[in-house]
């Protein structure tokens, strides 16, 4: 998690993951009643101004500072800034200005599974009994079957894994499982596997 790793990447005029919200959240989560919502990790912002325009008070708690810039420069473009706040912190050890939430989402931070375990617990520890959690991988199964994601399989979740990693939490699991998709290439479409796990808290 290297901070000068991520401003370098987003230091450009182009979104590197777009402005449009992941197809995974926005099929999981788009019929939920806006509250309040911390999206860890988010980068430039793409799911965390999606919750803003329907409604949601939004947060983006990222590493960044120019990935949160590119967040309130899209949430200005949206006319959603007011429902959008950022914090300039790691998922490891993150205060919310939000908590508690409705909704927490963790959507692609690759990292380590011991880091992975503290960012998550962090994240439930700031949701409301009741709220939901959903989060969504590269999959373990993208090294061999996939395209896309990181090439080291300790940054690579499986189902098993987040499966024992969310039943140590306060979590009642809705679901821990592998989708199948694509990711835009040079060379084409290629397949992608797509880790997806939603639980509410108890």
């Amino acid at each position: 998690m290297n901070k000068a790793f991520w401003d370098e990447k987003y230091s450009t005029d182009e979104y590197v993951y777009t402005k449009d919200v992941n197809r995974f959240v926005k099929e999981s989560l788009s019929d939920l009643a806006p509250g309040k919502m911390i999206d860890l990790a988010g980068g430039e912002g793409r799911n965390t101004v999606f919750f803003a325009e329907k409604g949601w008070q939004a947060e983006n708690v990222d590493l960044s500072s120019v990935g949160l810039e590119k967040c309130l420069v899209l949430a200005k473009e949206r006319a959603v800034l007011d429902k959008v706040f950022t914090t300039q912190a790691s998922a490891l050890v993150f205060e919310s200005k939000l908590a508690p939430v409705d909704l927490g989402v963790c959507a692609y931070l690759q990292i380590p599974q011991a880091d992975l375990e503290v960012a998550i617990t962090r994240l439930v520890e700031n949701i409301s009994p009741g709220g939901v959690f959903f989060g969504v991988w590269h999959a373990l199964e993208n090294l061999e079957e996939g395209f896309g994601g990181p090439q080291d399989p300790e940054l690579l979740p499986s189902t098993e894994s987040m499966t024992a990693l969310l039943s140590k939490l306060p979590l009642e699991i809705s679901f821990v499982t592998n989708r199948d998709g694509q990711v835009q290439t040079k060379e084409g479409l290629k397949p992608s596997i797509t880790l997806t796990a939603m639980a509410i808290k108890v």
